[in-house]
């Protein structure tokens, strides 16, 4: 419950303007206070009066509206916020607030406001990933704005990509999770490995998998927020590292194999959600390979180190490895081969194959295997898994640390 927490929320003229109806609703179920700021084109829309019946409070629209409190609206709406969420947040928006401009009401009072920032940005795909968005997305991360979304689908324009807007229950837990952030990792090392490996054939190709980093980024992010020191070591990705975390890029397994080995043992806790390349080409070419007339091209592959066994067979006396499984069959008992083999505390598993799990989705579907048995969990966001891990990383992290002390 949100009891005696004030949201303030931001609607642009965005399609996805309706979704944030949903927003409301499920706030004010949760007992939060809201006050909603739209913008003019936002009313073109959806009306006004659906927020303020949804909110039971008057909406700001124009910042010269005259009204009987004597208060400076957007100042007085900046102090109140303990969050202040912008869904949709437009392209637009997010180049007003990177550059400080403050020309209606809604930017005026994001600009005024010390409260934590929420954006969930909505936008043609085309819009999302041009330069200047993404340019714009980093210098907000940068200083501390959180974003939620955006997902891939189907957009109102018809196309397909990514820049729609997340689903309101999504975006409902990310306001939850700013407001009621717990602070139980404070002064721990936290080490989280993600995305892919890439394996070198010729100077233009490559050998690589599907994974996209967003199990491991959600873990970081998690850990951040819950006051751990955050590391990633991480492979190709497009995602934006999250506020105040430390990122070692890597490219290839053998990259990641140096990497870990150097960095690992200075963590307390090491979540290994990359997917490295089980094989590398052994002769990879330096230049490009050119097509031979209709001949196959045979390529050798070399088996490349275990990662996680490598890290495992270093792990310091208190230290938490955490490793995961992602499997296509026989999940559970290939998951706990691995638990052994690589001298872990805890394994994720996982089945790639099902609907809602696997690579490329913002939900998984896991089973966190110990020595003490099974944990089942059921479908979730892939923030909600990672604070899943972090809860049972530090259990057992915390009982190490008692029997040693004892």
């Amino acid at each position: 419950m949100l009891t005696g927490k004030h949201v303030v929320l931001g609607v642009t003229g965005g399609i996805a303007a309706y979704k944030a109806c949903e927003v409301v609703s499920r706030l004010r179920k949760l007992h939060a206070e809201v006050d909603v700021i739209m913008t003019e084109n936002a009313t073109k829309l959806v009306a006004p009066l659906t927020f303020e019946t949804l909110s039971n409070r008057p909406v700001c629209v124009d910042t010269f509206t005259r009204v009987e409190s004597w208060d400076v609206k957007h100042i007085s709406l900046a102090q109140k916020a303990d969050v202040f969420l912008v869904a949709p947040a437009t392209a637009n928006l997010m180049a007003k607030l990177a550059h400080g401009i403050a020309d209606d009401m809604l930017s005026t009072t994001l600009l005024a406001t010390k409260a934590p920032i929420l954006l969930a940005p909505a936008m043609n795909t085309g819009m999302w990933t041009a330069q200047a968005t993404q340019e714009n997305l980093q210098t907000l991360l940068a200083r501390g704005v959180k974003t939620v979304g955006p997902a891939s689908g189907v957009l109102a324009c018809g196309d397909t990509g990514a820049g729609r807007m997340s689903e309101p229950v999504e975006i409902v837990e990310a306001v939850c999770q700013l407001l009621t952030a717990k602070q139980d990792l404070q002064g721990l090392k936290v080490l989280v490995t993600a995305g892919p490996t890439v394996e070198r054939i010729d100077p233009v190709r490559y050998l690589t998998n599907d994974s996209s980093g967003k199990m491991g980024y959600a873990i970081a992010q998690a850990a951040a927020e819950r006051g751990a020191q955050v590391t990633i070591v991480s492979g190709p990705v497009h995602i934006a590292a999250p506020q105040g975390v430390t990122v070692l890029p890597v490219q290839s397994t053998m990259d990641l194999y140096h990497t870990m080995l150097e960095n690992a043992p200075a963590q307390d806790i090491v979540i290994q959600a990359a997917a490295p390349a089980d094989y590398r080409v052994e002769n990879p070419a330096d230049q490009k390979i050119k097509k031979q007339d209709g001949e196959n091209l045979t390529l050798t592959l070399v088996e490349n180190p275990d990662v996680a066994k490598a890290v495992g067979q270093q792990k310091k006396p208190g230290q938490v490895l955490v490793g995961f499984a992602a499997e296509t069959q026989q999940v559970t008992e290939n998951a706990i081969k691995k638990l052994h083999k690589k001298n872990l505390d805890m394994i994720v598993a996982n089945d790639v194959t099902a609907e809602g799990a696997g690579f490329g989705v913002d939900t998984n579907i896991v089973t966190l295997i110990t020595e003490a048995g099974l944990n089942p969990q059921p479908k979730m966001t892939k923030r909600q898994v990672g604070d899943k891990i972090l809860d049972e990383a530090l259990r057992i992290y915390q009982e190490k640390h008692a029997a040693k002390q004892g």
